[in-house]
């Protein structure tokens, strides 16, 4: 039982794991994606650097796009969005303000986080060419055999390879299969999407007809004269690649060497370094646990590529007789009716499907409504007919009334949200007056913070200015006030004596102002100064 809920427990977390990075997606599909994207694309133009929402907005201004409108309040919430969906991480530094506003709006910076940055790279590139035809990089397939003949000949030379060489000659091996691998599967992606295609016309066929007998034939003879010399070749490396790595491990571990000192990080190594990449270049050349190699399933691809192509063969030649498709005039129809005005799309409906507006018999129309015969129906007033009517032919009731709907769960919920409020805000308010008398040496929690802000906030625009010369002045009634905290903040000017307010989202400096708060009766209880 144990070993069970330890495997439930473990499934639960890797569930939510895979939950929380698919969320770094989220910003691609919501409404505003323009808006989203537009500020990934700032962020992922800079390296290390955390940008607030002014040096945001002035980036954005550069840009003539969708995010060179946007507020600052808009942007900061849509950074907050992105907050939450992983793609980006707060960065809080000490913050130098003139105002209050300006202070709520600089002091959270933002930098990118990694898996943001990957998304927002992937999705670039699906935007600058995903129907485009990629070339396959065959010519790569000669320089992926000539280097794993290399690499078995340093393996089984007398005292092993030199491990520096070794290295240099992996790493350049996977990254050409890499690229030759990506390659192929995007020309087949593409080629089955436009085998799909059931309207394509004498001088279209005849175009893909040159694709599939000359591109793909070239293609698919060279994978199959070159993957039986990768397999021997790594058939021999295979009983030395143990301890080949195990060389270039000793010789330069890299990043790897924070696997062992960190555990809790995962380190993500680069392709030839571990077991797995080998054992997924061999599954592509060679059959192994009884599953089909990645050849093979090329040379199915090509099969049924030209299988497509002569279902289309045979297209063409029935559209001779009259059986052709007629998706090139429904897209031309469609058009038309797209451009067209309500009255002439009526007259294109009776012209191309011959079909006409039903009229609704054995319905009497209000008898104080007395309607020419000469009236065409087109303007002539509706009848309304009962939905029984309409979808049973019946008029008697049918089926039992339909229980009110039980809103307590809402209701609980709501309530309990507001309760949860409620307790934050008066946890603040206790952390405030707990810390009277001391600012200067405790640091504040977000809550309390907002809560100070809100309340000086209030008090200065509560506030009369008096003037004592032409050069100073002072406050009246700089107060504000929360009957159901039980809380009250009182502000007043002191020429040369700032007050500093610590808190966990930063620092807050107020030059010649003094903030007193207490219960809300009786004398002052705390004063934050400098």
């Amino acid at each position: 039982m144990e070993g069970n809920e330890g495997e439930t427990s473990h499934g639960e977390e890797a569930g939510a794991e895979a939950w929380q990075r698919l969320s770094a997606y989220a910003y691609l599909s919501a409404p505003e994606r323009l808006e989203y994207v537009a500020v990934m694309r700032v962020f992922c133009g800079t390296l290390l650097a955390d940008l607030s929402v002014p040096d945001l907005l002035a980036k954005l201004a550069e840009t003539d796009g969708p995010g060179a409108a946007l507020d600052a309040e808009t942007l900061t919430r849509r950074l907050e969005e992105l907050v939450r969906w992983g793609n980006l991480l707060r960065s809080t530094h000490t913050v130098r303000a003139t105002s209050i506003a300006e202070y709520q709006r600089s002091r959270s910076r933002y930098q990118l986080s990694k898996l943001g940055e990957r998304v927002q790279r992937d999705a670039d590139e699906v935007l600058a060419g995903a129907d485009a035809a990629r070339e396959v990089s065959s010519e790569l397939l000669a320089l992926v055999d000539r280097g794993l003949r290399e690499i078995a000949a340093m393996a089984a030379a007398p005292g092993g390879a030199d491990p520096q060489q070794a290295l240099e000659r992996i790493s350049t091996l996977f990254v050409q299969f890499a690229e030759f691998a990506e390659s192929v599967r995007d020309f087949y992606a593409y080629l089955g999407q436009v085998l799909a295609r059931y309207d394509l016309d004498s001088a279209e066929y005849q175009g893909f007809k040159e694709l599939l007998l000359d591109y793909v034939e070239a293609i698919t003879e060279d994978v199959s004269f070159r993957a039986p010399r990768i397999a021997a070749h790594l058939d021999s490396v295979w009983p030395h690649l143990p301890a080949l790595l195990a060389r270039i491990d000793a010789h330069a571990a890299g990043i790897g060497a924070l696997a062992e000192g960190l555990p809790e990080t995962r380190v993500q190594r680069s392709r030839g370094r571990d077991r797995a990449d080998w054992e997924g270049l061999r599954e592509w050349f060679t059959i192994t646990g009884g599953h089909s190699s990645q050849v093979d399933q090329l040379r199915d691809a090509t099969l049924r590529a030209l299988q497509s192509l002569l279902a289309n063969a045979k297209r063409m030649l029935r559209s001779a007789s009259g059986e052709m498709s007629r998706r090139k005039d429904l897209l031309r129809l469609a058009a038309w009716f797209d451009a067209a005005e309500p009255e002439e799309a009526h007259d294109l409906a009776v012209a191309a499907f011959g079909l006409y507006g039903a009229r609704h018999l054995g319905v009497a129309p209000d008898p104080d409504r007395s309607v020419p015969a000469y009236v065409s129906w087109w303007t002539g007033p509706v009848v309304e007919v009962p939905v029984a009517l309409r979808e049973r032919g019946s008029r008697a009731p049918r089926g039992r009334a339909a229980a009110a709907e039980d809103h307590s769960e809402q209701k609980r919920r709501l309530v309990e949200q507001a309760r949860q409020q409620a307790e934050a805000r008066q946890a603040a308010a206790d952390e405030l007056r707990s810390a009277s008398g001391r600012f200067e040496q405790v640091r504040l929690s977000a809550p309390a913070m907002r809560l100070l802000l809100e309340l000086l906030t209030t008090a200065l625009g509560n506030a009369q200015l008096h003037h004592k010369n032409a050069h100073d002045f002072l406050l009246d009634g700089a107060q504000a006030a929360d009957a159901d905290l039980g809380i009250r903040l009182t502000a007043w000017r002191t020429p040369g004596r700032p007050t500093v307010l610590n808190s966990v989202d930063g620092d807050l400096t107020a030059d010649d102002l003094t903030v007193a708060i207490d219960s809300g009766s009786g004398s002052a209880v705390g004063e934050a100064s400098a």
